[in-house]
């Protein structure tokens, strides 16, 4: 009976020792156990929102190409998709591992963004950019959104003068906070060298400028559109005299307001962006116009992102330095191939040579 009575006894202290043993290794011998903080973090976005993020972004998402080409410039690891479809020529300036990512859609242009297909990736943060000022309507957009898909909207500024804001803030948040800074450095300095280099310069001195949009030519952006915003920072002097659309922008104009016009510069996009460069050199209904019987029609620089607009993203302080010598060579004087050649390493993660760097500049400048 004895015996009997230990055999029963001794299994079940075992069994009692192990639970006390996990016990303790769980509680930290016998102290109540505490509990982890959260790795979030709460920071207050350009609409003034309040935005609870992971401390930590793995990957990021944006509703347009802009905030793409941000996060591009800043962080391309931690890009979790396309927000525009990219060319095989646009392709060739970025790495493939990149160019492969799955193409998400984005926002811009009443477009939608594949929220099954963007679920799958699981990013962490979604940055919301716009080429116009954050209004009532790019806030609900953001809430919306937000709501929807459960991912935080973080909604961000990108306006030129604004430009080391937002990079600070996209910086923090993506944990490259030195990678914003010399970002930013270029963009600011940048500005200040072509600002200083054209603010002088006579009214009566001053480029009368065309921009040329579409197949025909025959839309265009005023002064004070964020479309036109580099002709405005090198003191052009836009011709258009029309009012501008918001958003999308490209304001119809008639081949009889361009002609009376009479500008002596025309910037215009390349064939390959469905421009009419080739159109206006050849075409009888253009012939008089000041800058064609002067040779002075410009392609502007496009690949793998446009120099002077569409996306209106960081791309355009290399086409403020594009457009201030091409516009006024002898007040800004600036080695363009050098120049390409470091903002594409900069921003765009790639060393391009000395003839691709001329091929891009080809038809662009004087």
């Amino acid at each position: 009976m004895i015996r009997k009575r230990k055999s029963k006894i001794f299994p079940m202290m075992m069994i009692f020792l192990l639970i006390c043993s996990v016990f303790f290794s769980l509680t930290g011998c016998g102290k109540k156990a505490e509990t982890p903080k959260a790795a979030t973090q709460t920071i207050t976005d350009d609409a003034g929102r309040k935005v609870t993020i992971p401390k930590k972004i793995n990957k990021c998402y944006y509703t347009s190409p802009i905030g793409m080409i941000m996060v591009y410039s800043l962080a391309p690891d931690k890009m979790a998709g396309l927000s525009m479809k990219l060319t095989d020529s646009e392709k060739k300036y970025i790495p493939s591992k990149y160019t492969s990512l799955p193409l998400l859609g984005g926002l811009q242009m009443n477009g939608n963004i594949n929220t099954e297909q963007l679920a799958k990736v699981k990013p962490d943060v979604i940055f919301s950019i716009g080429p116009d000022d954050i209004n009532k309507a790019s806030v609900s957009t953001a809430d919306k959104l937000q709501q929807q898909i459960n991912i935080p909207v973080v909604v961000i500024n990108s306006s030129f003068e604004k430009i080391d804001k937002a990079y600070a803030l996209m910086g923090k948040i993506l944990g490259v906070e030195d990678k914003a800074k010399e970002l930013t450095n270029y963009c600011t300095d940048t500005v200040k060298e072509v600002t200083e280099a054209t603010k002088n310069i006579p009214k009566e001195k001053r480029a009368n400028v065309y921009y040329a949009e579409g197949p025909k030519g025959l839309t265009t952006e005023p002064s004070g559109s964020s479309h036109a915003l580099v002709l405005d920072m090198v003191n052009g002097n836009n011709v258009a005299k029309v009012k501008a659309k918001p958003g999308s922008g490209m304001s119809d104009v008639s081949m009889e307001q361009v002609l009376s016009w009479n500008p002596d510069v025309i910037l215009s996009w390349g064939k390959d962006d469905g421009g009419a460069s080739d159109l206006i050199k050849t075409s009888e209904e253009w012939k008089n116009i000041n800058a064609v019987k002067n040779g002075k029609i410009y392609e502007i620089p496009s690949l793998p992102f446009n120099w002077f607009d569409r996306p209106p993203s960081v791309n355009r302080y290399l086409g403020l330095r594009w457009l201030a010598a091409t516009l006024y060579p002898d007040v800004y004087k600036v080695d363009m191939v050098k120049e390409v050649e470091k903002f594409y390493s900069l921003f765009y993660h790639t060393n391009i040579s000395d003839n691709d760097a001329k091929a891009l500049l080809n038809n662009s400048v004087k």
